[in-house]
């Protein structure tokens, strides 16, 4: 296949907001991919590449984007081509390599039309974003193989690969489903979480339910054959070797085999979590692991059991599944839990809004509410999963804005957020696109354009005068910006004319701790359900 048709085609699904239309134009291309093709379409229209970080960055595409390289006049690049090229720019190291990325990008483009080109420039710059992801992706290949998608998704949560199932059945059609079975040792995609405003509006929503504690460490999927113990992150990373102390308790349970959902969160002395950021180290640190275990032990609590010996359990309704974990598992390994009989009842929704705020005051984050009747949906953000979380707000200063892509090309979107310093100035904590409407887009290009400082053809610089509410899950340490800390989970709510940027909210409030201080950047905020269910 040529690349200009996947090129094509990301403009196309970038254009509409329908999801008929995205998953009618994705068909199409499935059905014309060879199968053998679709897992590089499918990677490339979600914006990663397959050979993951190459080294390619704005210092290297700035001398390659549109106009500094001619392009092609006719199509002729194929998707294996390209391939070709990224995995020889993942291999350039050592004295040189810029330049040598450089003179291969070059070549690159050089084959590529215009519109090529600019497709290759958004994937190398992480910018592609036509709303191609996995959910939609995975319609049109159904489509393509004449499949219902309920089938197809079902194979893909236990295959844990929507690349490795297309390429099957693409090739083999409906036959090549009953291949793809829960299997330990083989990781599947986790059951995730919508949100919900309130406690009591999760539990009137699932009816009889269980209220959990949403902690906020690293997602851990636990297989155990036997003897041989694996250990998976949410992306289905193994990760086996990093946590000795998953496995040991993976390893002194009674039953020699099962599957067991939960997350590994660092404690302090007084069993409080510590940051998120602190659990995230230890699991990517890559010294010794003997001596990371030392200075920063981690301690697992599971949630969920997906199997145990013979039995499957992912299709039992959650009151049975909680009663093979209780079975399997001591107190203190599972996740603290009060479960909702009558929906109805004001002195169990008092309980549930008690349970919330008792988890709050041990430094969690949240709940989640789950419905006893649900099996476990893996792979999709159910409605049977229900997480709820106090809202924080700052008001904070527009400092730039990277122009859009897809439907918000020619508007101004990611905007650059900044906070006060105490000598008036302003500091960036991050960045985010959330949040806006179409109508804030088209008002705060035209603002923000009133008040540029520099174009640079992506970023546009700004005095600092528009101030805009942010809403944040939390704050975590970040040496990427100039304050340590950046927001988590940001978004628009909207924007304060009525208010002037020297009352915007000030990196002391973030920074100070106490009441007003950083959600989550101190020593509260970790655990079993936390980022990885959101």
């Amino acid at each position: 296949m040529l690349l200009v048709r996947l090129a094509d085609v990301s403009r196309q699904v970038a254009a509409t907001s329908a999801r008929s239309q995205k998953i009618a134009a994705l068909a199409g291309l499935f059905a014309e991919a060879e199968p053998e093709e679709s897992p590089l379409v499918i990677a490339y229209l979600a914006g990663s590449l397959p050979q993951g970080r190459i080294g390619v960055g704005w210092s290297v595409l700035k001398h390659v984007v549109p106009p500094h390289v001619a392009p092609a006049e006719n199509p002729a690049l194929t998707l294996a081509e390209t391939d070709a090229a990224m995995t020889e720019l993942a291999a350039v190291s050592g004295a040189g390599a810029q330049a040598e990325r450089i003179r291969r990008l070059r070549e690159l483009m050089a084959a590529a039309t215009l519109g090529e080109q600019e497709f290759l420039v958004r994937l190398l710059g992480g910018e592609v974003r036509q709303g191609a992801l996995d959910a939609v992706a995975l319609e049109g290949v159904a489509r393509a193989a004449g499949v219902p998608a309920d089938t197809l998704r079902r194979a893909v949560m236990l295959e844990g690969s929507l690349p490795r199932v297309a390429r099957a059945v693409l090739a083999e059609g409906a036959a090549a489903l009953e291949a793809f079975s829960l299997r330990v040792g083989s990781p599947v995609q986790p059951m995730l979480a919508h949100t919900a405003g309130s406690v009591r509006e999760a539990v009137e929503a699932l009816g009889r339910c269980a209220v959990e504690e949403k902690l906020d460490g690293i997602r851990i999927q636990v297989h155990r054959d036997g003897d041989d113990v694996r250990v998976y992150t949410r992306s289905l990373d193994d990760i086996t070797g990093r946590l000795p102390e998953v496995v040991a308790v993976a390893r002194g349970l009674a039953a020699e085999s099962f599957v067991l959902d939960g997350e590994v969160l660092a404690l302090d002395e007084t069993g409080r979590p510590l940051a998120f950021q602190d659990t995230a180290a230890r699991v990517g640190s890559r010294v010794d692991v003997d001596t990371a275990r030392a200075a920063r032990p981690l301690s697992p609590v599971f949630f969920d059991v997906l199997a145990v010996g013979d039995e499957t359990l992912i299709d039992e309704p959650g009151d049975r599944r909680q009663a093979a974990l209780a079975r399997l598992l001591p107190e203190h390994l599972r996740v603290r839990r009060t479960v909702v009989d009558d929906p109805t009842s004001t002195a169990e929704k008092e309980a549930a809004d008690a349970f919330f705020a008792e988890t709050l005051r041990r430094g969690h984050e949240g709940v989640l509410v789950k419905a006893l009747d649900a099996p476990y949906v893996a792979g999709r953000r159910g409605r049977t999963w229900l997480k709820v979380k106090p809202v924080h707000t700052l008001d904070l200063v527009v400092l730039a804005a990277e122009w859009g892509h897809g439907r918000r090309t020619g508007l101004l979107s990611n905007l650059h957020l900044g906070a006060r310093t105490a000598d008036g100035g302003f500091v960036m904590l991050g960045k985010t696109f959330k949040g806006l409407t179409d109508e804030m887009l088209r008002l705060q290009t035209e603002q923000l354009r009133e008040l540029a400082v520099e174009d640079d053809g992506f970023t546009v610089r700004v005095r600092p005068e528009l101030v805009v509410e942010i809403a944040y899950d939390g704050v975590q340490r970040s040496t990427r910006y100039p304050a340590g800390v950046t927001l988590r989970f940001a978004r628009v709510v909207r924007y304060r004319p009525d208010k002037r940027p020297e009352e915007a909210d000030t990196v002391d409030r973030l920074t100070g701790g106490g009441p007003g201080g950083a959600p989550g950047a101190g020593p509260s905020g970790a655990g079993p359900g936390g980022e990885d269910e959101g």
